[in-house]
């Protein structure tokens, strides 16, 4: 099938199914957001406790990493004798792959503060709470940031697997279009989930401006 035939057929199906776009997109922003604040919350807070307590460091980051390599579909298996089928099961996979460059790129931001700084900090009479939250944490912002956007961005991805066990999303359309045959239908889920990651990947990158000392930008 050459690639004027693709586009015909994406175009006819948009025609058709706009609506379901619709909806489907808003399901796939809901999975996506719902997970990656789980992961936001549960990662920040461990990649703080770790530089804290250092003799975690290896269970935690090598848990996470033990995680992403999970094949996904495995990992949405693993979920549905926990969650049933459907979007809670979506999302609680979708977190723990999340994880890791959340955490780790936590740590790392913070443990690369300069010690001079945090030093200084301490003899202007800071406690360990006032220097974490004054001092590493708005430094650290530029690499934890870095770290959300490379998990939401995969997330995007990886949220287009959920239709495999009824959670719904774009990968609806993915999925349809494989088993169906029709190229302009995996177009018609492909296409909207590469937009969605595109306008995450600006939107995390404004915030990430936003959210950074001036003298860090």
């Amino acid at each position: 099938m050459n690639k004027l035939n693709i586009w015909e057929q994406f175009i006819q199906q948009s025609q058709l199914r706009w609506q379901e776009v619709l909806m489907s997109t808003f399901t796939h922003i809901q999975l996506v957001f719902f997970s990656m604040l789980l992961a936001i919350f549960i990662g920040i807070s461990f990649g703080i406790l770790i530089t804290r307590v250092p003799s975690l460091t290896t269970v935690v980051l090598g848990g996470a990493g033990i995680m992403q390599t999970i094949p996904s579909l495995a990992l949405l298996g693993f979920m549905i004798p926990i969650f049933g089928i459907g979007i809670k099961t979506a999302i609680a996979a979708l977190f723990l792959y999340s994880l890791l460059p959340i955490i780790r790129n936590t740590y790392t931001g913070i443990k690369d503060v300069d010690k001079a700084t945090t030093e200084a900090a301490k003899g202007m009479g800071m406690t360990s709470r006032q220097i974490l939250f004054k001092v590493e944490l708005p430094l650290a912002i530029p690499v934890m940031m870095a770290g959300i956007r490379t998990a939401a961005v995969i997330n995007v991805g990886t949220a287009t697997l959920a239709a495999f066990i009824g959670a719904g999303g774009l990968g609806d359309f993915i999925f349809l279009g494989i088993t169906r045959g029709i190229d302009g239908l995996i177009l018609l889920g492909a296409i909207p989930a590469a937009l969605l990651a595109v306008i995450l990947e600006i939107v995390l990158s404004s915030v990430e401006r936003w959210s950074t000392p001036e003298g860090l930008r």
